[in-house]
C-alpha cells in the first residue's frame, strides 16, 4: 500500500516543468562560481523562491540564500542544496560547458540547486497538501568545509525557525536511478595538514653544505604511507593521501624548503587523533635524521565532520523512495570516505538524512568496461572529473526524492 507521503509526492509532482527545470541546470552549468562567490547562482535561487511565495534573505554567511514557506502548524523542515563550483577546466564536450575558463561545476551542486529550486515550487505550488513550516537554504562553500558553520554562525536559526528534521542529497557516479540510503555513518570526516620542511640552501654541486629538504620531503611522503597500514587497526576505514609537494625553483639550487599538504580520511575520532598525531611524530622524526636545522611546522587545517544519518528519519526517507521510484531503486552503499559538511547545519544534535542519487547516463554506464559494480564506477566520470556530466533524465526525479522526503516529515493533509 503506497502510503500517504508517497501519494501526495507524486500527486504534486505529476506536472513539473521539466523542460524550464532542464533550462535553469543548464544556466548554472554554463555559470560556475567558486566558494564564496556564489553571487549569481544565489540570486537565481532567490529569485525563484521569492516568486514561489517564500520569505527569503540573502547574503547570509557571505552569499547563502534560505527560503521560509509558513502553512499552518506542523514540524519545520529544511532542505538544502550547496551551490559551489571547482577550479577544474570543463572536458564533457557538452553544448552547456562552463563558459568560464578554469571553473566547472564538476560535483553536481548546479543539479543540486535544480532539485532544490524545483522542489521547493512543487511544494509551495502543493502547500494544500501539507502542513507545517519549509526552510530552503541554498548553502555556499561546501568544498571549502566553510559554508554550512558560516551560515549558523551568520543567524541563520535567529532569523528563521529552527528545523526538527533536515534532508539533503547529493549527485554521485552511478546508472541513473538509484537512490543510495545508510541509515548512521553515511561520509567520513576529512582533515588537511600542511607541513613545511626547513632545510638548508645551496648550490647542486655542493650538497654537503646543504641540507636537502626535497630529499626529507621525499623520504617523508613514503613514510606517511605506512601511518594507515601499520598504525590504523584492520578493521577501520582510514585514507591517507598527500595531495602537493613543492620546493625549489631551479634544478642546481637546494632550497631552503619543501611544502607538503596531506588530506585524511577517517571513521572515528579516535583514529583521527591518532593519525595526525603519527603524521607530526613522522615528520619530526625524518627531519631531526636528515640534520634540519629546526623543527618542521605541522598546521592542521580544514576539516569536515562525520556524516552521520539519523537511522529512523533516513528509514523513513528510503522507505517513502522506494515506494516512489521502486523498492529495487533503493540500495544501502554502507559509508564512503567522501566529506561533507551539511551536519554543521544541524547543531546540538539535529536529526538528518542525507542519501544519494545516481547520475551517470546509461548509456556511459552500459559502455564503460568490467562487469562488476566497482569496476563501472573506477570507469566512468565521477566527481571533480572533468568529464563529469550528470544526466538530465534525473532533473525530475531529484526534484521528487526531496519532495516525498520533505512529506514524510511533513503533516500530509
Amino acid at each position: 500500500m503506497t502510503s500517504p507521503a508517497a501519494r501526495a509526492a507524486l500527486d504534486l509532482t505529476a506536472g513539473l516543468p521539466v523542460p524550464d527545470l532542464e533550462d535553469f541546470y543548464r544556466d548554472l552549468h554554463r555559470h560556475p562560481e567558486l566558494s564564496l562567490r556564489e553571487h549569481r547562482t544565489a540570486g537565481k535561487l532567490g529569485d525563484r523562491l521569492r516568486k514561489a511565495g517564500y520569505e527569503t534573505v540573502d547574503g547570509i554567511g557571505g552569499t547563502g540564500v534560505a527560503g521560509l514557506l509558513r502553512n499552518g502548524d506542523g514540524p519545520v523542515v529544511l532542505l538544502r542544496a550547496d551551490m559551489d563550483a571547482l577550479p577544474v577546466q570543463e572536458e564533457t564536450g557538452l553544448p552547456y560547458a562552463s563558459g568560464t575558463p578554469g571553473l566547472m561545476h564538476a560535483c553536481g551542486h548546479d543539479l543540486h540547486v535544480t532539485w532544490l529550486a524545483g522542489a521547493a515550487d512543487a511544494l509551495a505550488a502543493g502547500r494544500d497538501a501539507w502542513s507545517g513550516t519549509l526552510l530552503v537554504v541554498g548553502q555556499p562553500a561546501e568544498e571549502t568545509g566553510m559554508g554550512a558553520a558560516r551560515m549558523v554562525a551568520d543567524g541563520l536559526y535567529e532569523r528563521f525557525p529552527r528545523p526538527d528534521v533536515l534532508l539533503a542529497q547529493h549527485a554521485v557516479p552511478g546508472p541513473a536511478g538509484l537512490y543510495g540510503h545508510t541509515p548512521g555513518l553515511i561520509l567520513s570526516a576529512s582533515t588537511d595538514i600542511d607541513i613545511v620542511v626547513h632545510g638548508v640552501g645551496g648550490h647542486g654541486s655542493r650538497p654537503e653544505s646543504a641540507v636537502d629538504p626535497v630529499v626529507t620531503a621525499a623520504f617523508l611522503v613514503t613514510r606517511l604511507q605506512t601511518v594507515v597500514s601499520r598504525e590504523v587497526a584492520g578493521r577501520e576505514a582510514a585514507v591517507l593521501t598527500v595531495g602537493r609537494i613543492e620546493a625549489g625553483t631551479r634544478a642546481n639550487i637546494i632550497p631552503a624548503e619543501a611544502r607538503i599538504s596531506l588530506n585524511l580520511r577517517t571513521q572515528s575520532e579516535p583514529v583521527r587523533e591518532r593519525m595526525i598525531a603519527a603524521v607530526g611524530r613522522i615528520a619530526a622524526g625524518e627531519c631531526a635524521a636528515a640534520g634540519c636545522p629546526r623543527e618542521p611546522e605541522v598546521v592542521v587545517g580544514e576539516s569536515f565532520p562525520l556524516t552521520v544519518n539519523d537511522a529512523e528519519t533516513d528509514r523513513r526517507v528510503a522507505a517513502v523512495h522506494g515506494e516512489v521510484f521502486g523498492a529495487a531503486s533503493v540500495l544501502d552503499p554502507g559509508p564512503a570516505m567522501a566529506s561533507e559538511d551539511f551536519p554543521h547545519l544541524a547543531p546540538d544534535g539535529l536529526p538528518y538524512a542525507y542519501w544519494f542519487v545516481t547520475t551517470t547516463p546509461h548509456g556511459v554506464w552500459d559502455a564503460a568496461p568490467g562487469d562488476e559494480l566497482p569496476q563501472k564506477l573506477a570507469a566512468v566520470p565521477g566527481n571533480h572529473s572533468p568529464r563529469f556530466a550528470p544526466d538530465l533524465s534525473t532533473v525530475a526525479p531529484g526534484v521528487r526524492t526531496l519532495v516525498s522526503g520533505a512529506l514524510t516529515v511533513l503533516s500530509v493533509t
